[in-house]
């Protein structure tokens, strides 16, 4: 019996151990950032740090209370800037120029990651094997049927026996 779609893909593969949600700010908190202005009820602030912050990540102040989450990340790779959302109760408007903001060493991704991979040289490029290429051929669609894709490749059957 033919369903169509191709056969079973396997699952996503669920957590396994204790959940590491963290609750509350971390031991140590880096200086992510200074602010700049605030727009539309956001803060947005110019990146202090060498590495680049998670989107949703808590950001802090000196003292480890929480001030926002990060919301959007801006300019080129060399001159990174970021919004923070403020959280609950907490006015954009009620910062200066040049206030601090903070963030958990955990939630920072490194620079490399934003960069263009360097070209490795002295390997060589993998051959494509003969045949799945397009349609017809082995491997095509309608497996071994045969060019063009062959007959009850898809789909089910048109009724009669044996389908």
């Amino acid at each position: 019996m033919n369903r169509g779609r191709g056969g079973f893909r396997g699952g996503r593969g669920g957590r396994t151990g204790p959940s590491q949600f963290q609750q509350g700010p971390p031991d140590t908190v880096l200086e992510m950032g200074s602010f700049m202005q605030s727009c539309e009820g956001d803060i947005v602030c110019r990146s202090i740090n060498v590495k680049i912050p998670y989107f949703n990540a808590p950001i802090y102040l000196e003292n480890k209370t929480q001030v926002g989450k990060v919301d959007e990340i801006l300019g080129p790779v060399n001159e990174v800037f970021f919004t923070i959302k403020p959280s609950e109760g907490v006015q954009a408007d009620s910062f200066k120029d040049g206030d601090k903001f903070y963030i958990g060493p955990d939630k920072l991704l490194p620079l490399e990651r934003f960069l263009p991979k360097p070209k490795e040289f002295g390997t060589k490029p993998k051959k494509k094997s003969a045949g799945g290429g397009g349609r017809g051929g082995f491997g095509g669609r309608g497996g071994a049927r045969g060019g063009r894709g062959g007959f009850g490749g898809r789909g089910g059957g048109r009724g009669g026996f044996g389908d």
